[in-house]
């Protein structure tokens, strides 16, 4: 079996498609989303859909994901590595499609394609015109269809994820992801907590490490530590990072 995000997550929806795989939180807003793997690999291929066949991303392309750590920019991670497209971090220039978010008109310009996420609950659009060359993701996305296969076999060694100059390919990102579980203390089909507002942290803890070792993930921004223990408690958490 191949060790790519894309296989894992395919095999988590056949072991057991309805369970939660991930859960969101903002204390900043109070919002809270729940996504079963079925939930969240339905994202991953209508977003594969949309970033190749309505943005024309072909393997080997570059993506700027100009996001917070939220459970759509997971969403776009993942849908990036279906189709053999290398997720960049922070500021680069290289790219063939930025993705921002709710100040998604401060990017417009600077890729070829520009995709703006409103980030707001259910995923729902932006509530204001956005600008020439800026496309809102929630009124495209939704069309495309629930599952997506690329069409060409996928190379492990392409760049899968540039972050801040640090570059892992595509099939060494599951071994990063383990050696990081190790780390955390991450077991077989355990509940992962994963409080950050940083994106490049959430990608690896909240997303890879749950699909290396079969578990989920809670993820929580703008987290009030307050209520840490009450949450770990409801959520069943067996690991924080």
């Amino acid at each position: 079996m191949s060790e790519t995000p894309a296989e894992l997550l395919r095999t988590a929806v056949r072991h057991d498609g309805a369970r939660p795989f991930l859960t969101f939180y903002d204390d900043a807003t109070g919002e809270r989303v729940e996504l079963s793997t079925t939930t969240f690999d339905n994202w991953v291929a209508k977003t594969a859909g949309f970033l190749t066949g309505g943005l024309a991303a072909e393997p080997g392309d570059r993506v700027a994901l100009r996001l917070p750590a939220h459970w759509q920019a997971l969403a776009w991670a993942a849908a990036c590595w279906s189709a053999g497209v290398c997720v960049v971090l922070g500021d680069a220039d290289d790219v063939q499609v930025a993705v921002a978010g709710p100040d998604a008109a401060a990017a417009a310009g600077s890729a070829p394609e520009v995709v703006g996420l409103a980030l707001r609950p259910l995923g729902g659009r932006f509530t204001e015109p956005l600008p020439p060359g800026v496309t809102d993701y929630a009124v495209e996305v939704p069309g495309y269809p629930d599952h997506f296969a690329p069409l060409f076999p996928l190379d492990d060694a392409e760049p899968a994820l540039d972050r801040s100059g640090a570059v892992h390919t595509l099939g060494g990102l599951a071994d990063h992801a383990r050696q990081r579980a190790e780390q955390l203390g991450a077991g077989p089909g355990g509940r992962l907590l994963v409080a950050t507002d940083d994106l490049g942290t959430a990608l690896v803890d909240a997303l890879l490490v749950p699909l290396v070792t079969g578990g989920s993930a809670v993820l929580v921004r703008h987290e009030d530590p307050a209520g840490r223990a009450r949450r770990m408690t409801a959520e069943r958490v067996t690991a924080a990072a």
